[in-house]
């Protein structure tokens, strides 16, 4: 820079253009045609992206009226998500969004079904205010875009929501057109898929590879998966469930909608799906799909779904239900409440309510829906969900755990050191369906420990850390069984870095099923990023968890430093030279011209191995003053000054 485009810099008048440097941007190059690494062909590669729940558009398929309403609702219009129609016709709304909560039919006036294309988990509700506050995917296809992903290489699957796994399938075919994506994208492309799913999208993701073992013969399976499927990075996935889920079913959950929390429960309720993310216990086990039908020593008083409390609280960090009923009743609609340290039995005889405590194996083994039928009328329709459509279902009972995969390549990426809800109290409101129930407590845990709603400490078994404040950090950190017995773990800063806070120990033990908590020095203001990597992988996988510090669990697929270990972990597989399984830690530069910066504490451009910076001319400066000044004294004329403005000077490119 000149000594007097220096001198405008410090005033922060002059326009600064970051972009990495043409050495930068020629490694790039070099790496992508360098693309063949074990027989694969990186070039082929395509990217399969399964979305969270309620992160895909809905589009009417009906013609409803609305009446006292200018908005009506015509073929392919928005419903999921149209804020607009919500506010003016939230009745009309609903009966697009409902269905029935016994068949799972839509509603008879109104049918809504899920967008095909890419565009339907970009943005699920475009807009210049919109659009930004519904974005999920929109940065990521971004990222791809910005790297020079072909546009057949990204491919979105999105699905219904609303409904429970089976039905996924026997309304939509959803799992065969799955697997014909597969198949399809591995003859157009000529090599395997990466997925990438968030949240709920895992849970479809395994129940796909559940549901194909019955598809394709035994001994062809594995040669399916290495076939057709390079990579799996599961991203905010709730592997023992969310309790959130129970406070969207009793209470109701909004998600910054604006509606009520019963008009929330309402339509919430009505979904199938509400029950695939209920908090199980890690010791909960299911039969094999058809056990009755091979197994011999079937009989009447068998039960497919048992869980065995092996932990205090089934492995969470507290019970997750905590609720007061009326003594009417009570006895014939919970049997075990005669246990000591379930009941006050000094309440009974003044008529107070009894308090009473269900842990998450009670919760998604139907203990606890039992215990409240009596008083909540949603509650048949849930008990006959979660056993038609989750404990006698054919292909896999969902509330169970999840081994790994049997995929090469597996990576679980998920936030932590959020304060996240693991606990509620509820007492009845006097109120009728759906405001019958009120939240008088909750729980969270708060970097390893407990706290209430107003501020004091819980008694409980809280985890090393919290979750990502939907997720509690046990159901996220799950995936660490994954892991073997030998593990490598780093930690780095999340923003770019010299490698001088970089923290390593290798090596260390992991016994099966317990958790993995490195012994590590913290920086209170730097968020880091732990990496979690197999030492002794099983032959032929690898698997990886990363920790990532203060991400959001809605907002975790838009953070840039979750594209940029992807990015480089990708590179990594294609560099044909490189020695190791992982990608190194010891230092992060930027990648993108987005990561470029002035460093105005050093008074010069920061890391300049990487980018550079080129300043407009003075002359430049001068323009933008008469252009201010000349709509200074005539605003009624901008499009005019911008044609002169732009017939009357140019600049060059930033180099990137």
């Amino acid at each position: 820079m000149t000594g007097a485009n220096r001198n405008i810099a410090v005033i922060a008048v002059l326009v600064i253009v970051a972009a990495p440097t043409a050495t930068a941007k020629s490694d790039r190059e070099v790496n992508a045609k360098s693309s063949r690494i074990s027989g694969i062909d990186y070039s082929k590669i395509s990217g399969i992206i399964i979305p969270g729940f309620a992160s895909t558009q809905l589009r009417a398929w009906s013609i409803l009226d609305c009446p006292y309403s200018p908005l009506d609702f015509n073929p392919l219009d928005l419903v999921w998500l149209d804020t607009t129609k919500l506010l003016s016709a939230v009745n009309c709304w609903l009966k697009c969004m409902v269905l029935d909560p016994y068949n799972q039919t839509d509603h008879p006036e109104c049918k809504s079904r899920p967008d095909s294309s890419i565009s339907a988990i970009t943005e699920l509700d475009p807009g210049y205010i919109t659009g930004p506050l519904s974005s999920v995917w929109k940065e990521w296809i971004k990222w791809c875009i910005q790297f020079g992903i072909e546009a057949n290489a990204i491919i979105a699957v999105p699905y219904d929501w609303r409904l429970s796994p089976s039905m996924l399938e026997k309304r939509d075919l959803y799992f065969h057109r799955l697997k014909l994506t597969f198949e399809t994208n591995f003859k157009v492309r000529g090599g395997p898929s990466i997925v990438f799913a968030h949240s709920l999208g895992n849970h479809v993701f395994r129940y796909f590879l559940e549901w194909l073992k019955l598809e394709i013969a035994p001994k062809h399976y594995n040669e399916w998966l290495d076939e057709h499927i390079h990579a799996y990075f599961a991203v905010g996935s709730p592997l023992l469930g969310s309790t959130e889920t129970l406070k969207a079913t009793l209470f109701g959950n909004t998600f910054g909608l604006p509606v009520s929390e019963g008009t929330a429960r309402l339509m919430f309720n009505s979904f199938a799906s509400s029950i695939w993310m209920l908090p199980f216990s890690k010791y909960c086990k299911a039969d094999r799909p058809y056990w009755r039908h091979f197994s011999g020593s079937f009989h009447k008083d068998h039960h497919p779904y048992h869980c065995d409390r092996q932990e205090v609280y089934s492995g969470w960090p507290t019970n997750i239900v905590n609720i007061e009923i009326p003594t009417t009743h009570a006895i014939d609609a919970y049997p075990s409440i005669t246990e000591v340290n379930r009941v006050n039995v000094s309440n009974i005889g003044y008529g107070l309510p009894l308090q009473l405590s269900f842990s998450a194996d009670e919760i998604s083994d139907g203990t606890f829906f039992k215990a409240i039928e009596d008083y909540d009328s949603d509650i048949k329709r849930l008990l006959y969900q979660l056993h038609k459509s989750y404990h006698d279902d054919p292909v896999l009972n969902p509330l169970t755990p999840w081994d790994r995969p049997p995929i090469k390549n597996v990576f679980c990426i998920y936030g932590v050191d959020l304060k996240t809800e693991v606990g509620y109290y509820f007492a009845p409101s006097g109120k009728p369906y759906p405001d019958n129930w009120i939240i008088t407590d909750v729980i969270y845990e708060v970097e390893g420990s407990l706290i209430s709603r107003s501020g004091n400490l819980v008694d409980g078994n809280p985890g090393a850390t919290s979750g990502d404040e939907t997720v509690p950090y046990n159901s996220l950190s799950l995936c660490k069984n994954w892991l073997g017995q030998k593990v490598n773990i780093t930690r780095a800063p999340q923003t770019e870095h010299d490698g001088s806070d970089v923290q390593v120990d290798l090596n260390v033990d992991h016994p099966h099923g317990s958790d993995i908590a490195p012994n590590m020095t913290r920086s209170p203001r730097v968020k880091y990023i732990t990496y979690y990597e197999d030492s002794e992988s099983i032959p032929g996988k690898r698997t990886a968890v990363w920790e990532l510090d203060k991400a959001n669990h809605r907002n975790i697929v838009k953070s840039p430093v979750l594209m940029r270990e992807l990015w480089l972990q990708m590179w990594h597989d294609i560099h044909p030279d490189a020695k190791s399984k992982f990608v190194t830690k010891a230092k992060r530069g930027p990648l993108r011209d987005d990561d470029c910066y002035w460093d105005y504490g050093k008074a010069m451009c920061a890391w300049p191995e990487y980018c550079e910076y080129r300043s407009f001319p003075l002359s430049f400066f001068f323009l933008c003053q008469l252009l201010v000044l000349i709509y200074f004294f005539n605003p009624v004329y901008p499009t005019v000054t911008a044609d002169i403005f732009l017939e009357t000077f140019t600049w060059d490119k930033a180099v990137g």
